[in-house]
């Protein structure tokens, strides 16, 4: 019997499955890859009594392969906060799913695990730029300031470091990190001690002092738009760099244009909790796009379609005069 494990390599998908892991999940193969690799769960093989865990990838992506797996009596156990579509009524599937903006998966598994790695959960939740909340959850959990700082800047660093295009982009690849995080019950000392983190922090330092002297390529009131270099830099820091740019021009719509290497862009979308129209729908209208309520983006956008979105964004998000 195997016990595949099937998640999103950035900090939610990460700190996910260091809780179920700290909890006593079985070994078993790690499936993930770079945080736009969501179309996971067809490179799992499954047999009669295998498991799998699925964690923070969307059910509506993988619709096609988890009907698959549940057919051929595989069971799954599926955390998830993006986009769902219709959800299978099957038995082998035990389904955690919750599409409000205020919640991400190391959130719904610390709920199932009734806290007993909160400060793992804390740093995805807190990589998945859901700040208030986990400096409310951190309060509850009676952690000092210092720490909850520095559990912060950790999720900061292991989210940006899923960005890329490819995982020659990354500085770790999230297989890697994931193996080097499980001995750790402190994420703290996993800061410590981890070479992979130190690679991935001092990463993060140096490509972020690179995005902050971008300014925007076309603004109007409520939507500012960014361009990216072509450059690998660029790919890791597009999604730290969103949300940073979401909390600088605070009330406005901000989208991210990335080159990508084989031509066309990657897209990155923050929108302001209080939009009428949400990051993910609005990506959807785009071919492979995709997301959350406040987050989203689309995988790849044809050069002939950017100045089409560039101005379909304008048109939707800017601020009545």
């Amino acid at each position: 019997m195997t016990h595949s494990y099937v998640f999103n390599g950035d900090a939610d998908g990460l700190c996910a499955l260091q809780q179920l892991r700290l909890d006593g999940a079985p070994p078993g193969p790690l499936i993930t890859g770079v945080k736009r690799d969501i179309a996971l769960l067809d490179r799992v093989t499954g047999a009669p009594g295998d498991h799998c865990t699925v964690l923070d990838v969307s059910l509506d992506v993988n619709r096609a392969p988890l009907l698959a797996l549940l057919e051929a009596g595989v069971s799954v156990r599926y955390f998830d906060h993006h986009f769902t579509g219709e959800i299978p009524a099957h038995p082998g599937l035990e389904a955690h799913l919750d599409l409000s903006p205020n919640v991400c998966t190391s959130l719904l598994v610390d709920r199932v695990l009734q806290g007993r790695f909160r400060s793992w959960a804390l740093v995805g939740i807190f990589g998945d730029s859901l700040v208030e909340e986990g400096r409310a959850l951190a309060a509850g959990a009676g952690l000092e300031p210092g720490a909850v700082e520095r559990l912060r800047e950790l999720g900061v660093a292991i989210n940006y470091n899923a960005y890329g295009e490819t995982l020659a982009d990354l500085h770790v690849s999230p297989a890697e990190l994931a193996e080097e995080m499980r001995p750790f019950a402190d994420p703290l000392e996993f800061a410590q001690r981890s070479a992979g983190c130190r690679r991935v922090s001092d990463g993060f330092r140096a490509d972020m002092e690179s995005a902050r002297r971008l300014e925007p390529t076309r603004r109007v009131s409520g939507a500012i738009f960014f361009t990216l270099p072509d450059a690998a830099w660029a790919r890791r820091a597009s999604g730290t760099l969103a949300n940073d740019l979401a909390k600088t021009y605070s009330g406005n719509a901000v989208a991210i244009v990335s080159p990508k290497t084989g031509g066309g862009y990657l897209v990155s979308l923050r929108v302001p909790r209080e939009s009428p129209i949400s990051a993910e729908a609005f990506c959807r209208r785009f071919p492979t796009g995709g997301g959350r309520l406040t987050a989203a983006g689309i995988n790849h956008l044809p050069p002939e379609d950017l100045e089409p979105f560039a101005e379909a964004f304008e048109a939707q998000f800017r601020s009545s005069p």
